[in-house]
């Protein structure tokens, strides 16, 4: 049987998305056709799906067995009352790899302290003071031990680094620290000398980021934030890098994205800014993703990260 697929992202995707999604289908020996917007909803098998794309009202596909997310995030599908087959998220290896390595360089970043001296090229020799310590002396914490942060968490292990993950359930990661819950919480923010956040937005992650949690974390702390731009509460941020209480920071998401040209992080002499690149979905490694999820669904197998409705991720 020919199934049918729509590509339900930004038109401009599609010349990236075609090859990947028919060589990955053709890998799989599934027989599809890959349709684009319009098409008659009452005919689509499976959506390829991105928030940015056409489809907002999933009212009409009826006979639809699964959408299948271009992002790892789903906060701005999951609530869609319209929506009532199965999403799944992507998580895919290419997305997990760039994470890694965004998160591993600008931790490497932070550690050896290059800022300081890429600031500090004018011929005067600053040795005293300046020397890193070993990664094993360095305490970084790594907040979401999902697919994402854990393989973030279990690679900075790898480099020697004293890790401690936190979750709000337990977790076990060989070489890391886990600790989860509420006072979990606290422990890992006090010994948080570099803060990577890899969170989904959800109603309890919502500012978990605020005026009070960031004194819990040692003066002149470093916060990475790959995850969601909802993690951190703004203003109290910037109060808490204009004391000094955190030294910088660099983030990859936002509350606004595009991130506007106004706003008071552009020019704070203490942050970087990085517009939304940690976890780029591949098309390459994505259609594949995509593929074994249609052949999962088809053959009344679990398919790959499923969305929990009632957890919204």
């Amino acid at each position: 049987m020919m199934l049918k697929l729509l590509f339900a992202d930004r038109i401009e995707n599609w010349p990236a998305y075609e090859p990947a999604l028919k060589s990955a289908l053709a890998e799989m020996g599934i027989a599809a056709e890959i349709l684009l917007p319009p098409a008659d909803p009452g005919a689509i098998d499976y959506i390829v799906y991105s928030p940015r794309g056409p489809v907002q009202d999933f009212t009409a596909y009826t006979r639809t067995k699964a959408v299948l997310n271009l992002w790892a995030g789903v906060e701005r599908v999951v609530g869609n009352p319209t929506l009532t087959q199965p999403l799944c998220r992507m998580v895919d290896e290419g997305l997990e790899r760039g994470m890694v390595e965004w998160v591993t360089g600008h931790v490497l970043r932070a550690h050896l302290d290059i800022d300081f001296f890429l600031a500090h090229q004018d011929g005067v020799w600053r040795q005293a003071g300046h020397v890193p310590p070993l990664a094993r002396d360095r305490s970084v914490v790594v907040l979401g031990l999902g697919a994402l942060g854990g393989a973030c968490a279990t690679t900075l292990a790898s480099l020697g680094f004293a890790v401690t993950g936190w979750s709000r359930t337990p977790k076990t990661l060989a070489g890391v620290t886990c600790l989860s819950g509420p006072e979990g919480l606290r422990a890992a923010l006090g010994r948080a000398q570099i803060l990577v956040t890899v969170l989904p937005n959800t109603p309890e992650t919502t500012d978990l980021l605020n005026r009070e949690t960031l004194a819990l974390m040692p003066r002149g702390a470093v916060i990475l934030n790959p995850g969601r731009g909802t993690l951190i509460d703004d203003a109290a941020l910037l109060a808490a890098l204009d004391t000094g209480r955190i030294a910088h920071a660099t983030l990859d998401v936002f509350r606004v994205e595009p991130l506007p040209p106004d706003h008071p992080y552009w020019a704070h002499p203490k942050v970087t800014v990085t517009p939304h690149i940690a976890a780029e979905t591949r098309p390459a490694s994505a259609a594949r993703v995509i593929a074994e999820n249609i052949r999962r669904f088809e053959a009344g197998e679990t398919p790959l990260h499923l969305v929990d409705r009632a957890r919204g991720y």
